[in-house]
């Protein structure tokens, strides 16, 4: 019987050797022909071309077979379990549904017809080793998809500019392309993809030739126009300033630099903009800093993580366990002239140890626009901002923070692109909108007009209530970019969560930008998208904390994707925030806690409100006080006047002077905010700068400019809810029962401001009474649930301490009794008290 053979490839784009007893499972039986019945045969482990294991198998198919369509897929075991389905990707259109499928051909000079799946593409697109047969060290591979181009080549700059202009310029020694390196050209394959062939450039054969050497990619686009394009799978841009010389030697396009025209040093210039640099992601530099570029000393990367932990500090995995303090690196480097960086994040790390947080959140270091942002504008998503450090920085505070015992999470960036996507994202092959091929498009650019009759191209992108416009996530190569960068943040950073910006804006917001019409299309795309980013991350790293900020309320958001869920751990929980601080928000649809407490008066406050949100809390909810986006960047309209929030301690006296009694005041809610957050049965967090009472905003126009002194403020004005903050995590954190997800509102009384609810686990039982009222019950407070346990119960913590500057009102060191549901504690102004119950 006569027959094809088909090699089935399943690759999987990362070095470590994660994957066992890999199967290959197809619509055929044990005769080559098509069946409903899938079998199955093992498959061999290899070490494929990208130096990466890769499992291979080859099956006999009738030729009578031929032009019929089947189907395959992967089933492995993994450090997630056993038996798993290998496939994370979608077949590419509405359907939950993960398989490939191939149509048998004929016969080709007797070669195998080839399948193959890329788990990940981090070693696929992109500058990549490439690991010839029969030689010791590795090639060069450039590859890159554009799916619209007649021509693509690989053309080189030089290391002191770091850029190319247009062709205008091109033999500008400076700016122009190395006349004595390439260009060299790449040849189409399938799917739309361009890459380098050894044979027509034998110089690629040698990788360290090109090590650290910058490039960009000369597109001739669909329509004929030479563009420069950056390697979007670039590991590094060379760039670590502001300037956009906008295709031209000397010029600035970006007017917040007063057209400061560039200078023709890659220190000046924009990483966006900037050419690319080949770098060999398999090692890291040997020290954290060194005063020339490219660095001269290399380790390899086993070496470098070889001491990464420490045994007396081990690194929380479990999301319940994590105590979240929000950094952002580049609004450190208080007093200097510049953006803080990794530098300056490591001198923060004994500071973090000594407060008690076990998990940072890192807000995006993915390369972003200028040096000065919040980093919610990402344009290479592999490469990391080189003006904080870049990414071997970045991997030395990974591994300090692990040495500490300190969890990495990082906030991503899905649902836009840096709006300023020249050179980057933006028209990448082609000029024509419904080919920009990393951005949703609807229709023909043809079918959109304003009302005066003039066409309006632009309108057939999608916003999605984000700062750009919606990428393109029906399409598997987009999708796939997001999903390879995080699995390299991952595999070759290390990093152990992620924060994804705005989910909600990806699979609930997207409508037409010509008339705010709904796209529920691209709602659809969105929540696949996020299943499928899940699905991978947790079949490579089952430990992975992946925390979604989603406003949506939708329970599937943290429901496996198996049943329909998006697969994440927890999601941001706003309206915890906007009822307990709320400060810029209109209406009264929320109880705004702290900020109408701060205006001193003694009516009612809406406790029943925010005692929804807190009894809510334990649904996979990260909840904070304050976060990067409410601290001083929302606001509101209120009587024609603007109303911007405000720092924690800010709003809690009314933006009073926090001088004298005020600032007592202040910290006094303060203190009450944290209790009830960190107490909650949510995740807690809360940004940088908050444990020391931070005053000034944190904007994202102007936040260089309103940095404050952690380290010194910790030891002044600072220092007692300094201590307050440290006492609280470690009581957190020391008891299980106060980790769990199980709340219990138990009392709420609005006129009384007073708040009462139960915390505990099969082990212990807490019970927390707090109060936003200006006066004490010094006398006692009577509290009746017959949801209270009789029996005693002991103090063990009191915000009113004079340890934290307060009054020291409270029950300490007596039991008091529960009876029949009544129990009578004394409660401070403005504060809370823990009970424990004890076990007889």
């Amino acid at each position: 019987m006569p027959t094809i053979p088909v090699q089935f490839n399943y690759i999987t784009g990362i070095k470590r050797a994660i994957f066992t007893n890999p199967r290959l499972i197809g619509s055929w039986d044990e005769n080559g022909r098509y069946s409903q019945q899938w079998t199955s045969i093992p498959m061999q482990q290899i070490i494929g071309e990208d130096g990466c294991p890769c499992f291979q198998a080859t099956v006999e198919l009738d030729d009578s077979q031929i032009g019929w369509l089947f189907r395959w897929g992967v089933m492995l075991n993994s450090p997630a379990g056993s038996n798993l389905w290998g496939i994370t990707t979608g077949i590419n259109h509405n359907s939950s549904d993960r398989y490939l499928s191939f149509t048998l051909q004929s016969p080709n000079n007797d070669q195998p017809q080839r399948e193959a799946y890329y788990l990940v593409y981090s070693r696929r697109l992109g500058a990549q080793q490439y690991h010839l047969p029969g030689q010791s060290q590795p090639g060069l591979r450039f590859a890159v998809w554009a799916p619209n181009a007649r021509n693509v080549e690989v053309v080189f700059g030089n290391r002191s500019s770091g850029y190319i202009a247009d062709d205008a310029f091109r033999d500008d020694p400076d700016f122009g392309m190395d006349p004595n390196l390439g260009p060299f050209p790449l040849l189409r394959t399938e799917e739309g993809i361009w890459q380098t062939d050894v044979t027509v450039s034998p110089e690629l054969a040698d990788f360290s030739r090109f090590d650290h050497i910058p490039y960009m990619f000369r597109i001739i686009n669909e329509g004929g126009r030479v563009a420069y394009r950056t390697d979007l799978y670039s590991r590094c841009q060379i760039g670590k300033g502001n300037i956009n010389p906008d295709g031209k030697p000397f010029s600035n396009r970006y007017r917040d630099t007063q057209e400061r025209p560039f200078s023709g040093n890659y220190q000046d210039l924009d990483g966006t903009k900037s050419c690319s640099v080949v770098v060999n992601p398999d090692t890291v530099t040997t020290h954290f800093q060194e005063p020339v570029w490219p660095e001269l000393e290399f380790i390899p990367e086993e070496e470098f993580w070889s001491n990464e932990f420490s045994l007396e500090r081990p690194v929380p995995q479990r999301i319940e366990d994590l105590v979240i303090y929000e950094l952002h690196v580049g609004a450190l480097g208080y007093g200097q002239n510049r953006p803080g960086n990794f530098e300056d994040a490591i001198a923060l790390l004994p500071y973090l140890v000594e407060l008690g947080v076990n998990a940072v959140e890192l807000l995006p270091m993915s390369e972003f626009r200028d040096e000065v942002n919040w980093g919610y504008e990402t344009s290479h998503y592999f490469a990391l901002e080189y003006s904080a450090g870049g990414r071997d920085q970045l991997k030395h505070f990974i591994r300090e923070c692990h040495r500490y015992g300190i969890a990495v999470i990082l906030d991503v960036v899905y649902n836009h692109f840096n709006p300023n996507g020249e050179r980057a994202e933006w028209a990448y092959d082609s000029d024509i909108p419904e080919h920009n091929i990393y951005y949703w498009y609807e229709g023909n650019s043809s079918d959109y007009f304003y009302p005066d009759g003039r066409s309006f191209p632009e309108g057939g992108y999608l916003d999605n209530w984000s700062t750009g416009f919606a990428p393109r996530f029906y399409e598997e190569m987009v999708r796939k970019m997001f999903i390879s960068s995080a699995v390299t943040l991952m595999e070759e950073f290390h990093v152990d969560g992620f924060r994804v910006d705005q989910t909600t804006s990806m699979h609930s917001y997207n409508q037409l930008h010509a008339d705010g019409r709904p796209v529920d299309n691209a709602n659809i795309f969105g929540a696949k998208f996020l299943r499928e980013w899940t699905r991978t991350m947790k079949l490579i790293q089952s430990n992975a904390i992946l925390i979604a900020e989603d406003h949506s309320d939708w329970e599937l958001v943290t429901e496996s994707p198996d049943v329909g869920g998006l697969g994440f751990d927890a999601a941001w929980y706003a309206n915890f925030y906007h009822h307990l601080i709320g400060d810029a928000r209109q209406g009264t649809e929320y109880a705004k806690l702290i900020p109408t407490a701060g205006y001193g008066t003694d009516e009612p406050l809406a406790m029943d409100k925010f005692a929804g949100a807190l009894g809510w809390s334990g649904h996979n909810k990260v909840v904070y006080h304050e976060s990067h986006d409410e601290a001083g960047n929302a606001y509101s309209e209120e009587g024609g006047h603007r109303v911007e929030s405000r720092r924690t301690i800010v709003a809690a006296v009314n933006s009073a002077p926090l001088i004298g009694e005020t600032r007592r005041y202040g910290e006094a809610r303060c203190r009450f905010a944290v209790g009830v957050s960190i107490l909650s049965a949510g995740t807690p967090m809360f940004l940088m700068g908050e444990e020391i009472g931070v005053q000034k905003p944190y904007r994202y126009s102007d936040f260089i400019n309103n940095r404050e002194n952690l380290l010194s403020d910790r030891q002044t004005h600072g220092q007692k809810l300094f201590r307050f903050y440290q006492d609280l995590i470690q009581l957190r954190r020391k008891h299980s029962g106060l980790r769990s997800h199980l709340i219990d509102i138990l009392y709420v009384h609005n006129a009384n401001r007073v708040i009462a609810f139960r915390r505990w686990d099969v082990t212990e039982e807490f019970l927390v009474v707090a109060s936003l009222n200006n006066q004490p019950f010094s006398s006692s407070y009577t509290i009746n649930n017959s949801r209270i346990g009789d029996g005693q119960w002991r103090e063990i913590f009191n915000s009113d301490a004079s340890l934290y500057g307060g009054d020291s009102i409270g029950n300490f060191g007596f039991n008091i009794s529960a009876t029949n549901g009544y129990i009578n504690p004394i409660v401070p102004a403005n504060g809370f008290v823990v009970f424990q119950r004890q076990r007889t």
